[in-house]
């Protein structure tokens, strides 16, 4: 533990906070449109309609790197917080925060131990964020506990196929299975990153367990000409045939 974090959140902040400048840089553009985008291939939220209206509610994001997301929905009228587990990352908040001329909280924090009270928000979200590298029976009870009754979670991140299929010998996704599907849970990359997957029949039973109602499993197939810094043409042409990328909807009972 590191305080008050768990190992894997401790060694993903270190991790975080050496490769945010070089995420930014890399990425900065294709994330930093002028309205809300999904995931690896940016597919409109206003197409999408994940969130829907969020003027006037209490929205929280979970893993906001330079709050890109979180501008955009201040700018449609959400009270928004936004948290990283990297202070580097919302040192580059920050400065995108002071350029847009906006001003809300910044919280460095884990997923899986949010400093915020009960019951706080109407929306909680993230998009390939916290989510992907904080242990799921942990941050979605906690991200159970920070929403209302009837709040939104939403959450955008890779499939347990896109990990099956991963071959780390060959460093590239297969069209054959490259590991068990049952016990899936926690991965550890070449770099020392650790991200969590679950098979889905777990993701239902951690939902559930944490007193949210799943509304929807989206399966994102990326469209002809999508582009993205994230993956390969080759990749891309992968997720046009098995899902690679998902978005779960679940709503607080």
């Amino acid at each position: 533990m590191s305080d008050g974090l768990s190992e894997h959140a401790a060694r993903n902040r270190a991790i975080w906070d050496r490769a945010a400048d070089d995420y930014q840089r890399q990425h900065r553009e294709h994330i930093g449109r002028a309205e809300p985008r999904w995931g690896m291939w940016q597919l409109p939220e206003d197409e999408l309609q994940i969130l829907g209206d969020v003027a006037g509610k209490d929205v929280l994001e979970l893993g906001c790197g330079a709050a890109q997301w979180s501008i955009l929905l201040a700018g449609r009228g959400a009270r928004v917080v936004a948290l990283d587990n990297s202070a580097r990352q919302l040192e580059h908040a920050r400065t995108a925060m002071a350029a847009a001329g906006l001003d809300f909280p910044l919280v460095h924090a884990s997923a899986e131990s949010v400093p915020l009270p009960d019951a706080s928000f109407d929306v909680v979200f993230a998009d390939h964020g916290a989510n992907r590298f904080s242990d799921p029976c942990l941050w979605v009870p906690e991200a159970a506990r920070l929403l209302r009754p009837g709040g939104l979670l939403a959450f955008s991140g890779g499939t347990a196929l896109e990990v099956l299929c991963w071959s780390p010998a060959e460093d590239r996704l297969t069209t054959t299975l490259q590991r068990d599907y049952f016990g899936l849970h926690r991965t550890e990359e070449e770099d020392g990153t650790v991200i969590f997957e679950l098979p889905y029949g777990e993701w239902i039973r951690v939902l559930r367990s944490a007193g949210l109602v799943v509304e929807e499993l989206r399966e994102i197939q990326p469209p002809e000409g999508a582009a993205s810094t994230y993956r390969s043409e080759e990749e891309t042409a992968w997720a046009r045939r098995w899902p690679m990328e998902q978005i779960w909807r679940a709503r607080k009972a």
